[in-house]
């Protein structure tokens, strides 16, 4: 059906619908845990907040496990170099996510408040943590993560955990943390009634226009003050097999390169802001179901804004540029991508469509008086 070239540039595609489908859906999970300590004002206010995103948590969280598959299948050698690069940070990350399912589970199965506390601050962990985890990840690719490849393609890290937390990276992850909790804020806001939706309200609001100054500043500063990568010598795609087979370059600007030949894909950190501008103004007037889709649509744009910026780039080299995975030499053999294909056309719509039965049925404002009503409250 499609050629090798197209078949990976549709994968290109595909694992980025679902890294925008985890940050969608499990992003507003992770904003709600981000919240609770701050505007749960009681045990029944925090109930009514993990009540809003109880039953969907768990399938919300399959979008990042199937991208990780999707990653190892269809970019084995990125998925090989960035888990070994990048380790303590995912353990970090997957050791603050085990926060989550003994949370929402245990919670609740004591009537006391310490008890019900502790599990509110594991929440809490298992939410921001990934997040800042995450934002770092983007922050560290943008600059280039110090790897090299032998003439056997065996990927060598040499930086180290420290490295990771460097002051570019800590903004992307900051902006993370702050977009998916505008994120839950909108959730919680369409999902909730009286003080708590006013509260979350102000939220959403807030995180919104932090959004705005923290997504305007990681924009200048990659344009000021991180080199971006260009590729300036390589066979034609469909002849170029191996990594090794190109001269990359670190140029001032590269990143802008693709929004100056395509305008059009300036789209995308326009839709980041408009979506965060959209959050902030709907909120405020009480439409929540269009702050909601504003604050997923700024999600979308600020995802895409880094992926426009970086293609070919999937896992650019800092020790070694010309090393450097792009979209044409990093992924498996056309029979794999080929059969991936076909099993995401087949699986991926009816997952959607089963997700949004689920919500459909649950669907409504959250109580006090209904959680304490419900066999399965958490």
């Amino acid at each position: 059906m499609f050629d090798y070239e197209t078949l990976k540039l549709v994968w290109w595609l595909l694992i980025g619908v679902l890294l925008i489908g985890f940050a969608v859906t499990d992003g507003m999970d992770m904003g709600v845990g981000n919240l609770l300590l701050f505007i749960g004002k009681s045990d029944d206010d925090r109930r009514v907040m993990i009540n809003t995103v109880g039953p969907h948590w768990d399938g919300n969280q399959v979008w990042l496990v199937t991208a990780g598959g999707a990653i190892f299948a269809a970019w084995p050698a990125v998925y090989a170099a960035a888990f070994s690069g990048f380790y303590f940070a995912m353990l970090l990350a997957l050791f603050a996510l085990f926060f989550r399912p003994v949370g929402f589970d245990y919670r609740s199965k004591l009537d006391n408040p310490g008890w019900r506390r502790m599990w509110d601050v594991a929440l809490f962990i298992g939410s921001a943590v990934p997040a800042l985890v995450f934002g770092i990840a983007f922050g560290n690719l943008l600059q280039g993560v110090p790897f090299h490849l032998d003439e056997f393609l065996r990927p060598f890290y040499t930086g180290s955990f420290l490295a990771l937390l460097n002051p570019f990276a800590l903004l992307a992850g900051l902006l993370s943390v702050v977009l998916l909790t505008m994120h839950g804020a909108t959730w919680l806001q369409m999902r909730t009634l009286d003080e708590l939706a006013d509260r979350s309200r102000v939220a959403a609001r807030r995180m919104a226009l932090l959004s705005i100054l923290l997504f305007a500043a990681a924009g200048i500063w990659l344009a000021m003050g991180v080199e971006g990568y260009r590729v300036i010598d390589m066979p034609p795609p469909g002849e170029l097999t191996s990594p090794l087979h190109k001269t990359v370059e670190k140029v001032e600007g590269a990143w802008f390169d693709n929004y100056r030949v395509m305008p059009w894909t300036m789209v995308f950190p326009l839709l980041g802001f408009a979506g965060m501008l959209g959050a902030w103004l709907f909120s405020g007037v009480g439409r929540s179901a269009l702050a909601f889709l504003s604050s997923s649509l700024a999600i979308v744009g600020v995802i895409m804004t880094a992926g426009v910026s970086m293609f070919p780039f999937i896992m650019p080299s800092s020790s070694n540029p010309s090393h450097s995975f792009i979209a044409w030499d990093a992924t498996s053999s056309p029979l794999t991508l080929t059969v991936m294909f076909w099993a995401a056309a087949i699986f991926v719509p009816i997952i959607i469509a089963y997700t949004t039965w689920n919500y459909y049925k649950m669907w409504g404002k959250v109580s006090v008086d209904e959680i304490k009503n419900r066999f399965a409250a958490y």
